[in-house]
């Protein structure tokens, strides 16, 4: 039987969220905008952008939500070519990739990332190619919605029952809800584990060696 495993990105293979946090302000500043809460933007990753900005500004217009959303993407880029931007992985997670590619799972992202962000993440961890499949917020519609994982699924060519998604928000255990897979939250991330199994995961790993358990 062949297995896949899929990963969210930010909050449960590295933690972005210093930087993340630090552009969002810089974007809103530079807007004239109130500067948002933290804590509601750590807890707004793993929206697409344009869907992130509209939850922390609510009373802007489309217009403005662009404006934000280049704005944050200029900044973050720019921070990237200074070499400024640090998303370490989380303990034990390469070695965990490394046991489930040498059990013969296969392995996938599905992130609120870009393209160009997702991949300048993997090939500063050198894990560009432990991936059959790569799925981002430029080519789907924002989670919770189905599209990414069910590309993921299909690119991979397992069937639906036979995967499982990986996350640490409540918007990855809803997509997986939503889409008949199986979904394990992680204790690490941005929302809570309570969180999490109230949306439908079946259990939360409380670090990288119980989620390989629980696999």
């Amino acid at each position: 039987m062949t297995r896949l495993a899929v990963f969210d990105c930010d909050g449960t293979l590295v933690d972005g969220q210093a930087h993340v946090c630090d552009t969002m302000e810089q974007a809103f500043a530079e807007a004239g905008l109130s500067l948002p809460d933290r804590n509601e933007v750590r807890r707004s990753m793993g929206l697409s952008l344009p869907m992130a900005v509209r939850r922390l500004a609510p009373e802007i217009d489309e217009n403005t939500n662009a404006q934000l959303v280049a704005a944050y993407k200029e900044a973050f880029f720019e921070r990237r070519l200074r070499g400024a931007i640090h998303e370490p992985l989380y303990e034990g997670i390469r070695e965990l990739l490394i046991t489930l590619r040498e059990a013969d799972w296969r392995l996938a992202v599905a992130t609120g990332k870009s393209d160009r962000g997702l991949q300048a993440c993997l090939e500063q961890h050198g894990l560009t190619d432990m991936f059959v499949s790569l799925q981002t917020a430029d080519r789907h519609p924002s989670k919770p919605h189905t599209d990414m994982l069910d590309a993921a699924i299909f690119e991979a060519g397992v069937a639906p029952q036979d995967a499982v998604m990986i996350g640490d928000t409540t918007f990855d255990i809803i997509m997986a809800k939503d889409a008949n897979v199986r979904s394990i939250g992680v204790a690490w991330g941005y929302h809570a584990p309570e969180e999490l199994l109230e949306a439908g995961a079946e259990a939360v790993a409380r670090d990288a060696l119980h989620l390989g358990e629980l696999l």
